[in-house]
């Protein structure tokens, strides 16, 4: 590039997407005269998903501004809880977060997922055509302008994979409600309609069953419920425990 030069600084947060030389604070960027000022954040590594306000010289600017020179930008964070406006709350996952999936299904948090690598570009169609927010630790696909809405999955752990979700997007919680199969709804069962899929020793041992409506799995308090009990009461205590919107 060979233009005008700006003054550029990103929030200690998004620091971890720049080059090591751009974490300390401010640096000099040479732009070149065209580009917004979206363009020029994502060519230094930060997914405009996670830029929050645009900042020149103090005033918040859009993705479109076109830096001139001498202007001081500041990149700040996302605002959390952050709002998503334009169509309900719900989620798509990558294939690399069958976890964090399952998990927030267990909290009945409509969360769609793709157990198969069907490409970048289809989860960006699909994030549109179904208005979910798309949830990676890929930084290419939250870079994808088909995108609907997209958020980057900070930790590889699934237990802060989680907490960065609920805390990020402070989701409606539901726990037991949502087949963490298939993310179908969940509906009370009786033993007597879904006794021919149990095997003996469930069979006589419980007698509270849930079915998905969607394929048909049957759950019960079997010998993982007080693992997944755990995780729904930190979810609850920690995240509130809304109703679902």
């Amino acid at each position: 590039m060979n233009g005008p030069e700006i003054q550029i600084s990103f929030a200690p947060g998004l620091r971890l997407f720049v080059a090591a030389d751009r974490r300390s604070g401010r640096t000099t960027v040479v732009t070149d005269g065209v580009s917004t000022l979206g363009h020029v954040v994502e060519s230094l590594g930060v997914p405009l998903t996670e830029a929050g306000r645009l900042l020149v010289d103090g005033a918040p600017v859009g993705v479109a501004h076109i830096p001139a020179a001498g202007e001081t930008v500041e990149v700040e964070g996302v605002e959390r809880p952050q709002p998503v406006p334009g169509a309900p709350l719900r989620f798509l996952l990558d294939v690399h977060l069958g976890t964090l999936a399952r998990r927030l299904r267990l909290l009945g948090v409509d969360a769609a997922y793709e157990s198969e690598d069907i490409g970048d570009p289809a989860l960006a169609a699909l994030s549109a055509r179904e208005r979910r927010v798309m949830l990676s630790r890929d930084r290419g696909l939250l870079r994808r302008r088909e995108l609907w809405a997209g958020a980057y999955v900070y930790s590889d752990r699934p237990e802060d994979q989680l907490r960065d979700v609920l805390e990020r997007f402070a989701p409606a919680l539901r726990p037991w409600t949502r087949c963490t199969a298939c993310n179908g709804e969940l509906t009370d069962a009786d033993k007597d309609s879904v006794r021919e899929r149990l095997e003996h020793g469930t069979e006589k041992t419980y007698d509270v069953f849930a079915r998905c409506t969607a394929c048909e799995r049957v759950y019960w308090r079997g010998a993982h419920h007080a693992r997944l009990e755990a995780i729904v009461t930190d979810a609850l205590r920690d995240f509130g425990g809304a109703t679902a919107r």
